[in-house]
C-alpha cells in the first residue's frame, strides 16, 4: 500500500484514469466544472444533511449513522426520479447488511429539484457512458452523516468492499470536529493500493467498482458535534440491484 496526500486527477483525464487505474480523485472546483455549476451552488445542498433520518438497520449495534436514499435513471442526459424503493445488496458485496431490504427516508424533494443536484447526477452519467458506452444508468443516491456521539463512527462498517454496481462516486460534503476517515482504495485483483484523506468539501472519489475495492477508516471526535457528511452515488447498467436476479 502506497501513501499519497491527495493524488488528484485532472478533469480531462477522469475517464482515462477510470480505465487504467480504476479510480479518479477529483478536486472540488473540477467537480463543480464537471457539473456545470459553481462550488457555491453545490454548497447550497449541504444544509439538507442536517435533516437526515437515523439508520435503523445497523447490525453492529451502533447509532452513528443517519441517511436518506433515493433512486434515479439517467438516459442520454435526462434524469428521471424512480419510485421510492428499498436499498438491497447481495451478501457477496455486503457481508454485514447484504440480503436485507432496507427502506430509508427519501432525499428531500427540494434537494432533488436543486439544479446542482440534477446537473451533478447527469454529468456523472455522462462520465460513466464515456467509459462503458452510452446506455441508461440506474442511480442510487445516498446521503450519509456519520457522527461521533458514541465516541467513534464507522463510514464503512462492512469493511473493504465492492458495491455490486459499475461505478461509485464518494463525495465529501463536510468534515466537522473529527479525525480519521482515511479513504483506502485497493486493486480488486492485485497488490496495489492508495490511501488518502479527503478534507475539502466536494472532493470526489470516482471508482470503477469492478476494478477496485474501497473503505474509509473510523472517525473520532476532536470537539463537539463531530461528524462526516458524504454523498454516495452508484451507477449500474441494466437495472437496479435486485431487479435483474
Amino acid at each position: 500500500m502506497s501513501t499519497s496526500a491527495q493524488p488528484f486527477t485532472p478533469l480531462p483525464r477522469i475517464a482515462e484514469a477510470l480505465r487504467t487505474q480504476g479510480y479518479a480523485l477529483v478536486r472540488p472546483e473540477d467537480v463543480a466544472a464537471l457539473a456545470g455549476c459553481t462550488v457555491d451552488e453545490l454548497d447550497a445542498l449541504a444544509p439538507s444533511w442536517n435533516r437526515l433520518a437515523p439508520d435503523k438497520y445497523l447490525r453492529d449495534g451502533g447509532h452513528y449513522r443517519q441517511r436518506r436514499h433515493s433512486c434515479f435513471i439517467e438516459r442520454q442526459g435526462v434524469l428521471e426520479q424512480a419510485p421510492h424503493r428499498a436499498h438491497w445488496q447481495p451478501v457477496e458485496y455486503n457481508a454485514l447488511h447484504g440480503g436485507m431490504h432496507r427502506l430509508f427516508e427519501p432525499v428531500e424533494p427540494a434537494t432533488v429539484a436543486h439544479s446542482a443536484w440534477q446537473r451533478l447526477l447527469r454529468a456523472l452519467g455522462e462520465v460513466c457512458s464515456s467509459v462503458k458506452g452510452r446506455q441508461p444508468w440506474f442511480i442510487e443516491a445516498h446521503q450519509f452523516r456519520i457522527d461521533t456521539a458514541e465516541g467513534i463512527g464507522r463510514p464503512t462498517p462492512e469493511g473493504a468492499h465492492r458495491d455490486g454496481v459499475d461505478f461509485v462516486a464518494v463525495i465529501l460534503v463536510e468534515r466537522h470536529n473529527v479525525k480519521g476517515g482515511e479513504t483506502r482504495v485497493f486493486e480488486a485483483n492485485g497488490p496495489d493500493g492508495k490511501r488518502f484523506t479527503m478534507l475539502e468539501p466536494w472532493t470526489m472519489l470516482l471508482l470503477d467498482d469492478e476494478a477496485v475495492i474501497h473503505e474509509s477508516t473510523p472517525i473520532q471526535p476532536t470537539g463537539d458535534n463531530g461528524h462526516r457528511d458524504t454523498l454516495v452515488l452508484t451507477y449500474r447498467a441494466g437495472a437496479f440491484q435486485g431487479d435483474d436476479a
